[in-house]
C-alpha cells in the first residue's frame, strides 16, 4: 500500500495520484449533495433549511479537519521518502494519538455551543430546532468524521491515493440508502440525515481499519509508536493548523460573500448560490492538485531531490492553468445556459451568468495558488500560504466584492470578479514568497 513517488515519470506521478485524489472529492460532494436532495423529495422547507444551515457548519469543520491533517501528510510523506520507516511509523502512531485527542475536545466544546452556533448562523425560527437536532447529531460523529480524514492522510502520507477514494465510495452509497431509510421510510428528518451521515462515516472507517490491519500499509505499527513524541506532534501541527485556520478563513469569507449577496434581494442571492455550486464541480481539478503536490513533494523532499519536487510543482501549474484556461473560455460563452440547468427564470440565469463569467477567473488564479500552497505546506512553510490567503481575503476578496455590489448594482460580473481578483493577489504573493525560498536555500546550500 505504501507507494515510491520519488522515481519513475513526475508528469505520470501527478495522474496516477491526482486522478483517485479527484474522485474522491467528487465523491465528497456527492455525499454533502445527498441530504439535502433526498430531505428535500420529502419534507418541507424547514427541514431543508436545517440540512442546509447544518451541513454549511459540517462542512467548514471538515475542511479544516483536512487542513489539520495535511501536517500528517506531509510528515509521513518526508519519513517515506527518506527511507525512514521507523520515523514513518512513529508519525503515524502520533497522528492517532494527537487526533483522537483532538476530536474528543471538539466534540465536547461544539456540543456545549450548539444553540450559540446555530444562533450565529441567524437560522429561521421555523428551523432552529431542526438544526440543533442536525448539528448535535453529526457533532456526536466528528470523533469518526475526524478518523476518516486522518486514515485518508496518512495513506495519501504514503503515495496511496485508491484506498481513501474506496473508502469514501463507500460512505457515499451507504450515506445515500441510509437517507432513504431514516428519511423517508422512518420519517426522521433532519435528525435521520445526521444519522445516515455519521453511521456512513462510521462504516468507512471500520472498512478502512479492517483494510489496516489485513493488508497491512508497508509499515510496522508497535505500541511504542503511539507514545506521543513532542518533535513529531509539534511538526504535524506546525503545519497543520496554518492551514486548517486558511481553510476555515476561506470559508468564512465565501459566507460573508453569499451575506452581501443575500442582501442585494432574491433573484442575486439565487444566482450566486447556483454559481457556487457550478464553481465547486469545477474546482474539483484545481482543489485536487493541493494535495496531490504537497504529497508528492514531500516525498521527494525526504529523499533530497528537490529539484524533482520543484518539477513538481512546474507541471501541477501547467495542468491548472490549462484546465482554468479551457473552463474560462467554454464560460465566456456558456455560462447562462449551464446556470439554467438549475433555474428557468430568465432573471436568475442572466444574473448567475455574469457572476459565473467573472469568477471563473478564478479557475485558473486559485488552481494556481493551490499547487504553490501544496510545494509550501510540503517544506514545512504553510504559514505562507495561510498568509498569501488571509491577506487575499482582508485586502482584495471581501472589500472587492462590497465595493461591486455597491457601485455596479445592476451586474454581478464585477463582483464575480472580486473573487478572481482575490486569488490573483495570492499568486503574486506565493511567486514572490518562492522566489525568497530559492535564494534561500541558495544562500544556505
Amino acid at each position: 500500500m505504501k507507494r515510491d513517488l520519488t522515481s519513475g515519470s513526475v508528469f505520470q506521478n501527478i495522474v496516477c495520484f491526482s486522478l483517485p485524489y479527484l474522485l474522491s472529492f467528487f465523491l465528497q460532494t456527492l455525499y454533502g449533495m445527498a441530504d439535502l436532495f433526498i430531505i428535500g423529495q420529502v419534507n418541507g422547507v424547514d427541514s431543508i433549511t436545517s440540512v442546509s444551515i447544518g451541513s454549511q457548519v459540517m462542512h467548514m469543520l471538515t475542511v479544516m479537519i483536512v487542513g489539520l491533517a495535511m501536517g500528517s501528510t506531509v510528515t509521513i510523506g518526508k519519513a517515506v521518502g527518506a527511507k525512514d520507516a521507523k520515523l514513518a511509523s512513529a508519525a503515524v502512531g502520533n497522528t492517532a494519538v494527537l487526533f483522537m485527542g483532538v476530536s474528543a475536545a471538539a466534540t465536547a466544546i461544539l456540543l456545549i455551543f450548539v444553540h450559540a452556533i446555530v444562533s450565529v448562523m441567524s437560522t429561521p425560527a421555523e428551523a432552529v430546532s431542526g438544526t440543533v437536532m442536525y448539528l448535535t447529531i453529526c457533532f456526536i460523529g466528528i470523533p469518526f468524521i475526524t478518523a476518516y480524514n486522518i486514515i485518508s492522510s496518512i495513506f495519501r502520507g504514503l503515495g496511496d491515493s485508491r484506498s481513501p477514494m474506496y473508502f469514501i465510495a463507500i460512505a457515499c452509497a451507504a450515506n445515500i440508502a441510509l437517507d432513504y431509510l431514516f428519511i423517508g421510510g422512518l420519517g426522521l428528518g433532519p435528525a435521520g440525515a445526521a444519522l445516515g451521515t455519521t453511521l456512513a462515516q462510521t462504516l468507512s472507517v471500520a472498512v478502512s481499519l479492517t483494510v489496516i490491519v489485513k493488508k497491512k500499509m508497508g509499515l510496522e505499527l508497535r505500541k511504542e509508536h503511539f507514545r506521543p513524541q513532542s518533535e513529531i506532534s509539534g511538526e504535524i501541527l506546525k503545519i497543520g493548523i496554518p492551514v486548517a485556520l486558511q481553510n476555515g478563513f476561506i470559508q468564512i469569507a465565501f459566507i460573508v460573500i453569499t451575506v452581501i449577496a443575500n442582501r442585494r434581494g432574491l433573484n442575486q442571492a439565487a444566482a450566486v448560490g447556483i454559481v457556487e455550486k457550478i464553481i465547486g464541480i469545477l474546482f474539483l481539478v484545481p482543489s485536487t492538485m493541493l494535495s496531490t503536490v504537497s504529497a508528492l513533494c514531500a516525498q521527494n523532499i525526504g529523499a533530497g531531490m528537490h529539484d524533482r519536487a520543484a518539477l513538481t510543482l512546474r507541471y501541477a501549474l501547467l495542468i491548472t492553468v490549462g484546465f482554468g484556461a479551457v473552463a474560462v473560455f467554454a464560460m465566456q460563452f456558456a455560462a447562462e445556459s449551464v446556470v439554467g440547468i438549475f433555474t428557468g427564470d430568465t432573471v436568475v440565469v442572466l444574473l448567475g451568468g455574469q457572476y459565473l463569467q467573472g469568477y471563473i477567473w478564478d479557475c485558473i488564479f486559485a488552481g494556481m495558488h493551490f499547487c504553490f500552497s501544496g510545494y509550501f505546506c510540503a517544506y514545512g512553510l504553510s504559514g505562507l500560504s495561510f498568509l498569501h490567503n488571509s491577506i487575499s481575503i482582508v485586502c482584495a476578496r471581501i472589500p472587492g466584492a462590497y465595493l461591486a455590489s455597491k457601485y455596479y448594482p445592476h451586474t454581478l460580473y464585477p463582483m464575480g470578479l472580486a473573487v478572481s481578483v482575490g486569488s490573483l493577489l495570492s499568486v503574486l504573493i506565493c511567486m514572490a514568497a518562492l522566489i525568497w525560498m530559492k535564494r534561500r536555500r541558495f544562500r544556505t546550500t
